[in-house]
């Protein structure tokens, strides 16, 4: 099964949202650490945001703070987690594919750090026009 599965991506018109879902499983979202990063086209992958699950301890990256939200909910029996993020006043230089990550192991600070990852989603696209 596939671990993590975004959605809510789509094409938006500049100064709108979109919140963005991120489904895990609960052997890789219980006391983890997760974050949600973005590649727009001929660049590096950035983190924007990251997540410890256990505590819900939330760190953004300096040039997402402001418009970009992280929330994180559960099923009550604990199989269904999800991880969203809502980008709000959506701009042109938001398009890219947006990635859902979780790490492996616990470590005792999450980072939006690429290579910090072990599981990735297949990604959802958002395109924003001016």
């Amino acid at each position: 099964q596939v671990p993590l599965v975004e959605s809510g991506g789509g094409s938006v018109q500049a100064g709108g949202s979109l919140r963005l879902s991120c489904v895990a499983h609960a052997y890789i979202y219980r006391n983890k650490c997760m974050a949600w990063f973005r590649q727009a086209p001929g660049k590096e992958r950035e983190g924007i945001v990251s997540l410890y699950t256990g505590s819900g301890t939330v760190a953004y990256a300096a040039s997402f703070e402001g418009r970009f939200t992280i929330s994180h909910s559960s099923s009550h029996d604990l199989v269904t987690n999800t991880v969203s993020l809502e980008i709000t006043n959506l701009k042109p230089e938001d398009t890219a594919m947006y990635y859902c990550a979780a790490k492996a192991d616990w470590v005792p600070a999450c980072s939006t750090s690429r290579s910090d990852y072990d599981y990735w989603g297949q990604g959802t696209q958002v395109t924003v026009s001016s």
